[in-house]
C-alpha cells in the first residue's frame, strides 16, 4: 500500500473517531451499524471470498462473543472482555473447521449455518433449565462512545488483516484453494491446515464485534444475538461491494447501510420487500460487486488515453 493511501486511511479513521464527540446521535448510531457490518463482511470475505467456501457461521461467532461478554462483563476489564469474545469465537471456528472443512458447497454452507441454530437452542435450554430465564441483563456496560471506538478499531483491524492476508503467501494459498483445491494439494500445499487457519482468522473479529455490540442492548437473548439476519446481511454486504477487493465490503456496508435506513424511514411498512428486490437485482446484474463498476470505469477511461498517446 502506498504511503499516501496509508495517510488517507489514517485521516478517515481519525475523522470517524470524532463522530461520538461531534456528530448527532442518529448519525453516530448509523455509522456504528455501518462499521459493524463492514467488519463482519471483511472477515467473511477474507476467507470465503478467497476459497469459495460459503461459510454461514458469522451469526454463531457473533452470538458466542455476545454471550461471552454477558458472562464476563461484570468482573473483567472491557478490553479483555472483547478479546475473550474473539478468543471463544476462534476456538469455535477451530473445532468446527477440524470437523467440517472437508466438505464443500451446499453441505458446508448448511452445516456452518446449522451450528448457529444449534448454539442458539443449546443456550436457550441451559438458560431455562439452570437459570430459569431465556437471556441475560447487560450490567456495567461502557458508554456509547467507548462501544463506537471499540467497533471502529475492530473494523480497522479487520481491514488490516484482510490486506495482510491478501498480500501474503498464505493469501495466495487460499486463492489457490478457491481456484482448484485438488491441484493446490497436488502441488504440495497443506490444504486442510490452510483452510482451518483461514477459517479461524475469519472468526476473530466477528466474535469481538459481537462482544462489543451486545452491550448496546439492556437485555440479550439467543434469538437476538444468534439472529440469522446477521450472517445474511454480512454476506450480502460483501457480495454487493465485491468480496475480492479490500474496498468492496467497506463500500458495500456504506451503500447497504444508507439504503436500508432510507427505505426504512420512507417505506416503513414494506421496506424489506424493496430492499430484497434491490439486492436481488444487484446480485443479478453486478455479480462482481460495486467495485467491478469502478474498475470498469477506470478501464474505459484509460483506453482512450492510451489511443491518444499512440
Amino acid at each position: 500500500m502506498k504511503p499516501t493511501l496509508w495517510i488517507f486511511c489514517t485521516i478517515v479513521v481519525a475523522s470517524l473517531a470524532l463522530f461520538p464527540l461531534a456528530a448527532p446521535t442518529f448519525v453516530t448510531s448509523l455509522t456504528l451499524s455501518i462499521l459493524m457490518f463492514a467488519g463482519l463482511a471483511l472477515s467473511w470475505a477474507m476467507f470465503s471470498g478467497s476459497t469459495g467456501y460459503v461459510a454461514l457461521s458469522t451469526s454463531a461467532f457473533f452470538g458466542l462473543g455476545a454471550y461471552t461478554c454477558a458472562i464476563l462483563l461484570d468482573g473483567w476489564p472491557w478490553p479483555l472482555v472483547v478479546a475473550a469474545g474473539a478468543g471463544t469465537a476462534g476456538l469455535l471456528a477451530l473445532l468446527l473447521g477440524i470437523c467440517v472443512l472437508h466438505l464443500r458447497g451446499t453441505y458446508f454452507a448448511i452445516i456452518t449455518f446449522g451450528i448457529s441454530e444449534l448454539l442458539k437452542n443449546a443456550i436457550m435450554y441451559v438458560e431455562k433449565s439452570q437459570f430459569g430465564t431465556v437471556g441475560r441483563l447487560m450490567t456495567g456496560a461502557p458508554t456509547v462512545a467507548i462501544i463506537y471506538w471499540t467497533v471502529l478499531i475492530l473494523t480497522a483491524i479487520a481491514g488490516l488483516l484482510y490486506w495482510a492476508v491478501a498480500r501474503s503467501d498464505f493469501g495466495a494459498a487460499l486463492r489457490a484453494i478457491g481456484n482448484d483445491e485438488g491441484r493446490a494439494a497436488t502441488l504440495g500445499l497443506n490444504v486442510r491446515n490452510a483452510k482451518i487457519v483461514g477459517f479461524c482468522l475469519s472468526a476473530l473479529v466477528p466474535g469481538a464485534i459481537g462482544a462489543a455490540m451486545s452491550v448496546r442492548w439492556t437485555y440479550i437473548e439467543p434469538q437476538i444475538v444468534f439472529n440469522p439476519f446477521i450472517v445474511f446481511q454480512s454476506v450480502l454486504v460483501a457480495t454487493i461491494g465485491g468480496a475480492n477487493r479490500l474496498i468492496g465490503p467497506i463500500l458495500g456496508a456504506v451503500v447497504f447501510g444508507l439504503l436500508q435506513e432510507a427505505l426504512r424511514l420512507n417505506f416503513a411498512n414494506y421496506y424489506l420487500i424493496l430492499l430484497g428486490l434491490l439486492l436481488i437485482l444487484s446480485v443479478l446484474y453486478i455479480p462482481n460487486g460495486l467495485v467491478s463498476l469502478v474498475r470498469l470505469n477506470r478501464t474505459s477511461v484509460a483506453k482512450p488515453t492510451e489511443g491518444m498517446h499512440a
